[in-house]
Parts: C-alpha cells; structure tokens; sequence
C-alpha cells in the first residue's frame, strides 16, 4: 500500500472518476490543493459546474480513496469554487482521453 504523501494522494484520486464524463477527477483539473498534517489529508477540490448532482458521492469516493493509503487516519475533500474550474485544466493525458 502506498504512503501518504501529496503525489500518492494525487495518484490515488486518479482512481475517482467523474461518472458523467467518464474522466478521472485529476486529469480533468479538479484537484486543486492537498495537504497533510498529522495523518490528516485535506484536499481542495471543485466539480465542473457548481450544480453537480454528484457533488456528495465524488466527495465520499474521494475521501474513501485516500483513507486507503498508510498513514491516513481521516481524509476530508473541501469543494470549492473559487477559482472556478475551466476547461484549461484538463491535463494533456485528459485531453487525449476526450479526444481534444
């Protein structure tokens, strides 16, 4: 199992897809911050519109996914808004996997 360090958390989060666009939540730019202190992992995230139905269960099976790596003893995913996200997040390896 990995540890937690931000890169694991990050990589772990490539695991939690958004189901309406079938991208991971990394690739599409919505990670913003991750922070660990203490055994506690925060991270700052943001969904593409501000009125996504899914916005408790990509926070839960974000949550769910970091809490699986050693060394996390609670991981908490803070939704934001600011700044909001723009399609210019999108990573090259999201890009490629929606075809632009």
């Amino acid at each position: 199992m990995a540890t937690a360090t931000p890169e694991a958390v990050v990589d772990m989060l490539k695991n939690v897809y958004d189901p309406e666009i079938g991208i991971n939540v990394v690739d599409l730019g919505l990670v913003y911050d991750v922070d660990i202190d203490n055994q506690v992992v925060n991270v700052k995230m943001t969904l593409t519109t501000p009125g996504c139905p899914l916005h408790d269960t990509l926070t839960r099976t974000a949550e769910m996914a970091i809490e699986t790596l050693d060394g996390v003893n609670e991981a908490h995913v803070d939704m934001i808004w600011d700044p909001p996200w723009t399609p210019e997040r999108i990573t090259d390896e999201g890009r490629r996997l929606l075809g632009i």
